[in-house]
């Protein structure tokens, strides 16, 4: 490790090497990017407090989370994915003093898949055993894996989407390694410490197959943008409740859509995931529970009470070609039992040599990203604000009206605003 160097990115390599570019009110990601050295696929991204050194922390308990987002570009088997992870917060430079770079050069990720292609590790090199893929000359894996609870606001493309929170048995950031990993390629999955497969929200998948997709004939109309709301319902409506629903609420040209309902025997028809739909579309589905093993939504607000990072990605996948979001998954089960159709895209769709050659202009755009009390982030919420301890010093009448004097571009102006507004309006 005392022998590494972690090189920091310019403004020109966001673009030219990684396909990264912004317009000031978001950011757009391009699926493959030919840089001055080599071939980029995909990219993550994480959002950076003001001042650049750490990570913004959300706390979404008792909240609601918004943006904007373009899939009309994403064809079957991408993913672009907007989602939260339990990373510290500035990236492991406290807990792991061999760590000097931290949040401002991307470090310390982790998620409920336990990744082990993290080259750098709680502090320390991931080159123990690390073996190059047989199927991605860009990727590999090392011993450890990186672990944390994720709540997967979005992972979509232009024909299916779902939302998933995944709990874990952890605090924070974690190294995994041996059979805590939960491994498939040990037969360990549901052994591990985390939830992999967490308990998806998929409209296509619960039986909905209009109401997502592109063209008129969805009610979500996937060649336009979108508005996206996410809303984390407590138990006593207040901050210190325990999460007891994770509510989805779309809005396209101006008009609110609400979220489709499940339509599969064995699940009482919800449009919202709770500890209770969880708890039906396992049996009913005939997965392992490993959901509520680990805790459930229970769990998801306990990590969501200690704060996530937003990450912002696309990617494709080496591993299962995407269809566990947009077609038949497992292959190995007939695709007439429940759950295993999860969207309209063939079952040999998703190769990643066939996305990266066919499709490497493929983008996906996440703007206007807002966050605040329930009902005060789009128009035509319904909730009450909540009320402020500081009245006099929040600019406005509430947290929405603030938000809404913010000057959109340039971004990082907006962000600080919208900082601001939060600090003094919450």
């Amino acid at each position: 490790t005392e022998n590494c160097v972690l090189e920091g990115v310019d403004a020109a390599d966001w673009t030219d090497t990684y396909g990264v570019t912004s317009d000031g009110d978001g950011i757009t990601l391009q699926f493959v990017t030919q840089g001055p050295y080599s071939t980029n696929i995909g990219s993550r991204m994480y959002l950076l407090a003001p001042g650049g050194h750490e990570y913004q922390i959300f706390k979404l308990k008792n909240r609601e989370f918004t943006f904007d987002v373009d899939v009309s570009e994403l064809p079957c088997g991408l993913n672009g994915a907007l989602y939260f992870v339990e990373m510290d917060f500035d990236g492991g430079m406290e807990n792991y003093p061999t760590n000097e770079a931290g949040a401002a050069y991307g470090t310390g990720y982790c998620d409920a898949q336990c990744p082990h292609d993290m080259k750098w590790i709680s502090g320390e090199t991931n080159n123990e055993g690390w073996e190059p893929s047989d199927n991605d000359v860009n990727a590999g894996k090392g011993y450890y894996g990186s672990c944390c609870v994720e709540m997967d606001i979005w992972e979509a493309n232009s024909v299916a989407t779902a939302y998933t929170p995944h709990p874990c048995e952890t605090v924070g950031a974690y190294r995994c390694e041996g059979t805590e990993c939960g491994d498939n390629w040990s037969d360990e999955r549901y052994d591990g410490i985390c939830d992999k497969d967490g308990c998806d929200l998929n409209s296509w998948r619960l039986g909905d197959q209009t109401f997502f997709g592109p063209g008129g004939d969805f009610a979500v109309d996937t060649t336009k943008p979108m508005t996206v709301v996410t809303q984390f319902i407590t138990s006593d409506g207040t901050d210190n409740g325990d999460l007891v629903e994770i509510r989805r609420v779309y809005v396209q040209d101006g008009q609110v859509i609400e979220n489709s309902f499940s339509n599969l025997d064995g699940i009482d028809a919800t449009d919202s995931i709770t500890q209770k739909f969880c708890d039906q579309s396992k049996v009913a589905f005939g997965d392992v529970d490993d959901h509520a093993e680990k805790g459930g939504l229970k769990a998801m607000g306990e990590s969501l009470d200690r704060g996530q990072v937003l990450v912002m990605s696309m990617w494709d996948d080496h591993d299962a070609n995407m269809l566990w979001l947009d077609s038949n998954y497992p292959l190995d089960k007939d695709p007439s039992t429940p759950g295993v159709n999860r969207g309209p895209c063939p079952e040999d769709s998703g190769d990643p040599v066939d996305m990266e050659q066919n499709y490497p202009d493929a983008t996906v755009k996440y703007y206007n990203v807002k966050f605040g009390t329930i009902g005060s982030t789009y128009s035509g919420g319904n909730g009450s604000p909540t009320t402020t301890s500081k009245p006099s010093e929040c600019p406005g009448d509430d947290l929405a009206d603030c938000m809404s004097m913010c000057p959109t571009e340039p971004l990082d102006i907006f962000q600080g605003c919208i900082l601001e507004c939060q600090d003094k309006c919450t």
